[in-house]
């Protein structure tokens, strides 16, 4: 079953004179439950793709329909709706709130969402029990972007969308990132959504997509993806 579906989608951005199509007639269609990993250079479009998805930028043409509905058409306060129910987000920068602890910062979502998972369970799924009361600045890289995953995920969101997660991480530190993310997101049934240049990644996905100039140049999918322990990082 197609949770998305990206139909003849362009994106122009204008500078004065100057015009770049960051997406250029879009088709893609991604099935609900699956990891899926976007990979392609700088200035390829992939960024943007995750952006029109993630209901933070709109599309100059085509439509993109998320369960049946073009999230394309919604009005900013559907679309402020969209963002806060259906889609979770973890950055390469945590985007924590510095002065609020580490249960607090996770809690948040209680303010945007109906249906949270509880706080504490999920930052217990993260590793992170005993670093409920300490603050972002008391916690390594790690630390820190394990409680933006757990943020995301206790918004109890249909799609987690992960733009360069492990980008500001150490290469080991990076891996046990990358199998939280999967984990939690086949636990909770979610589709998981990765934007990325490293190529390793790629391995562990359902579904591995290609992006060129704006243009999907291919998508591949994995019947048996490695983990992220068969693979030399």
């Amino acid at each position: 079953m197609n949770i998305v579906e990206f139909n003849d989608v362009t994106r122009i951005y204008t500078s004065g004179d100057h015009e770049l199509k960051a997406l250029n007639g879009v088709n893609l269609s991604l099935e609900k439950g699956k990891f899926i990993v976007i990979l392609g250079p700088s200035g390829a479009g992939k960024s943007t793709l995750l952006n029109i998805l993630g209901g933070l930028d709109s599309p100059t043409d085509g439509s993109v329909i998320v369960n049946g509905k073009d999230i394309s058409k919604l009005s900013n306060k559907e679309l402020a709706d969209y963002r806060a129910e259906t889609v979770g987000f973890v950055f390469q920068f945590y985007n924590l709130i510095p002065t609020l602890t580490v249960k607090e910062n996770v809690e948040l979502v209680k303010e945007i969402v109906k249906n949270p998972i509880d706080a504490e369970k999920i930052i217990a799924e993260v590793g992170l029990s005993d670093h409920l009361n300490n603050f972002p600045s008391e916690l390594s890289g790690g630390e820190q972007q394990r409680v933006s995953i757990a943020r995301a995920i206790a918004k109890n969101p249909e799609i987690l969308l992960c733009d360069e997660p492990t980008g500001a991480l150490d290469s080991e530190t990076g891996v046990l990132v990358l199998k939280l993310l999967l984990s939690m997101a086949k636990n909770y049934g979610k589709t998981i959504v990765i934007v990325t240049h490293n190529q390793n990644i790629a391995q562990m996905a359902d579904v591995v997509i290609k992006v060129k100039s704006g243009k999907i140049k291919s998508l591949i999918n994995q019947d048996n993806p490695l983990s992220a322990d068969e693979i030399e990082w």
